[in-house]
């Protein structure tokens, strides 16, 4: 399967913004393995900002636009270090593809990123997307990873969207606030009540929550991907995910006959 990873800062980093080494070791073990097993990974990787913070002990995000900025700078340099030294331990190359939104948006850009994107693909490579937080601004930022990773999901036209978070799912309600919520295994259709399901943002170092994984779904789902929500406090869930067995929330992609 071709299959793309989305990660969050929260399932990266502590509340402190330093690296959660444990788990980001679990990680890359794990898409290793699933690489080995011939699998083709793409992950979108959030927490260059997140671990940037950590490394200028900054302890919650900023709101100017500089300080995101250099924060980035620092980070960027710290996660793809780290992704390079764990995945090298399991002999797989990494690389590096920092977005803006006009990379996107403008059609000759858009298929240069998709020519490198399936080149990395054909040579066995382990391609590690992110938004170019360093230089992007208001006018041209795609604004969130989960939107990010269904981008580059339907351009590579993906076989299965996996974003790894801090909930296991899509709830009937907030389950941080009501302990009766129950987790909806399957979404075979977005509707405005699975919309109004979505509540607020996300962790204090992220930019996403889940109103951003329903559009990042309905996005995928339109282009015949499904896409699921997880929890990636164990790495060891991918297993199961890609064994079909009944993961987080899997949004239903209606296939074309």
């Amino acid at each position: 399967m071709r299959i793309v990873i989305k990660v969050g800062t929260s399932t990266l980093a502590h509340e402190t913004g330093n690296i959660n080494i444990r788990r980001v070791e679990a990680l890359c073990k794990v898409i290793s393995d699933l690489k080995n097993a011939g699998n083709e990974i793409i992950l979108v990787s959030s927490g260059a900002i997140g671990m940037g913070l950590g490394k200028l002990c900054i302890p919650e995000k900023p709101q100017d636009i500089p300080t995101k900025q250099a924060a980035a700078a620092v980070g960027q340099c710290e996660l793809m270090y780290t992704y390079d030294k764990l995945f090298s331990e399991y002999n797989h190359t990494v690389a590096q593809i920092l977005l803006v939104g006009l990379d996107i948006q403008n059609k000759i850009r858009n298929q240069n990123f998709c020519n490198t994107l399936f080149r990395l693909l054909e040579l066995g490579v382990l391609p590690i997307v992110n938004e170019n937080d360093t230089v992007s601004t208001d006018e041209i930022e795609i604004g969130d990873n989960d939107t990010l990773s269904a981008i580059v999901a339907t351009n590579v036209k993906a076989d299965l969207l996996i974003l790894l978070s801090d909930i296991d799912g899509l709830y009937t309600t907030d389950p941080h606030k009501n302990p009766q919520a129950q987790l909806i295994h399957t979404v075979e259709r977005i509707t405005p009540k699975i919309t109004s399901l979505a509540g607020g943002i996300g962790s204090k170092l992220g930019t996403g929550g889940m109103s951003t994984k329903i559009k990042a779904a309905q996005k995928a789902n339109r282009c015949g991907i499904d896409m699921i929500i997880a929890n990636g406090k164990n790495p060891d869930i991918l297993y199961d995910i890609v064994d079909g067995k009944q993961v987080g929330t899997r949004f239903i992609a209606k296939k074309e006959v």
